[in-house]
């Protein structure tokens, strides 16, 4: 009897319509998707295992990054400014996030309107958690250190148009 090893075994299952719970296993969560870094220090790979060389390495705990492909238990992500790469699933929450975007400051507002009042003004690159982005509506309320606000959907980055957060 022949002893087939590694690729080769999940191969030779797939061919026999076998297929092991192990190979190419994913989360079965929608893709693209929103998450964040769960730690301080997370390396980006150039491909999905550590035997792959390290391209970058976030050293911001709670950056949002989007997944945009799933193999086995890494995740393929993208960040704000378009740098994607392989990180290991262990390394992501699911804990909504935000960054802020544009090239100036924007106003944080008491409530979800254009006329309301500011209650802080937030720079491009501002991290802040992302509570509540209701239907059909143009701002999403977060909150940025110890304030909470309402921002315009196209004045951050980790919610996708027309998605709502309850």
């Amino acid at each position: 009897m022949h002893r087939v090893r590694g690729v080769g075994l999940a191969l030779a299952l797939m061919l026999w319509g076998q297929v092991p719970a192990w190979a190419g296993e994913t989360s079965g969560l929608p893709l693209p998707r929103f998450v964040s870094l769960r730690s301080d220090e997370v390396n980006l790979r150039t491909g999905p295992g550590v035997r792959y060389p390290i391209d970058w390495i976030y050293l911001r705990k709670d950056l949002p990054v989007e997944v945009v492909a799933e193999f086995e238990a890494w995740r393929k992500i993208r960040d704000w400014e378009g740098a994607e790469g392989w990180v290991h699933q262990s390394m992501l929450t699911g804990r909504r996030m935000m960054v802020v975007v544009g090239g100036e400051p924007h106003l944080l507002r008491g409530a979800d309107a254009d006329s309301a009042e500011a209650v802080a003004q937030v720079g491009p690159g501002v991290l802040g958690r992302l509570l509540q982005c209701p239907r059909n509506r143009d701002f999403c309320r977060v909150e940025v250190g110890q304030a909470q606000g309402w921002l315009r959907r196209d004045q951050l980055w980790g919610v996708y148009k027309g998605e709502w957060l309850e």
